[in-house]
């Protein structure tokens, strides 16, 4: 459905969406061409070039400083303008508060914390994961008796996304491998950083979102929504955010 009548073309109409409408996942998702894979051509939504297109514009458009990106929409990437951000945070840290995530999770955090920002890799192998994604490794003195591999990279990517989703962990940008030729290629490695150390203009919270509850918050936020897709039902918008 092309309830927009937008198509995606450059880096500056994509950035200038972003921050019309505060919100925007990549994907698809409940609410019917709200994402910037329905908005782009399939052709150019990866480009052959990886500086071309939505998928090789994210890094940039992280690096102007006016929108943060994440696993925010049910645990795909999206992006939420800098103005809309408090309030986001507001609301899903109430819904995820650090405390209340799992232990390794929580470790997780600290490490990065402690680092400001680090590439997926080196977070992976300072918070005591496996690049590895096997859930389960060879048990030399019991072979019939894996041994279950609590840490894997399947579960950091597990823990990370929660994080993101309860805003306590941003991108802060995307850095490609080089070949011997001197030329970057493949999807780039996430660099992860905290709002808290990337942002720190928007804290303390409380004082940006002018003491609005949580709940205040969210309401504001499908206000919002609502009045850019009137068409939409509520309840997907909620699902959503």
């Amino acid at each position: 459905m092309d309830r927009f009548g937008i198509t995606i073309e450059r880096q500056e109409q994509l950035e200038e969406l972003i921050r019309e409408w505060g919100f925007l996942p990549f994907f698809k998702n409940s609410i019917e061409g709200f994402s910037i894979e329905e908005m782009t051509p399939p052709d150019l939504l990866f480009g052959d070039d990886f500086n071309e297109g939505p998928w090789g514009w994210k890094g940039p458009i992280i690096s102007h400083w006016e929108s943060a990106y994440g696993k925010f929409f049910k645990g795909k990437a999206g992006f939420v303008s800098l103005e809309w951000l408090p309030d986001f945070m507001n609301w899903r840290r109430s819904l995820h508060p650090l405390k209340k995530q799992d232990k390794d999770a929580r470790h997780i955090h600290e490490v990065l914390v402690e680092n400001e920002s680090m590439i997926s890799r080196q977070l992976k192998k300072a918070s005591g994961f496996t690049l590895s994604r096997k859930r389960k490794t060879f048990n030399l003195d019991e072979p019939m008796k894996p041994i279950e591999n609590k840490r894997n990279g399947m579960a950091f990517d597990t823990l990370i996304a929660g994080l993101e989703m309860g805003t306590h962990v941003c991108i802060a940008d995307f850095e490609y491998l080089i070949s011997k030729k001197g030329e970057p290629y493949g999807w780039g490695l996430a660099r992860y950083c905290t709002p808290e150390a990337m942002y720190p203009e928007l804290f303390p919270i409380k004082e940006k979102v002018e003491g609005r509850t949580p709940k205040q918050s969210r309401k504001r936020i499908l206000d919002h929504l609502c009045r850019l897709m009137p068409d939409v039902d509520r309840v997907k918008m909620e699902k959503l955010i």
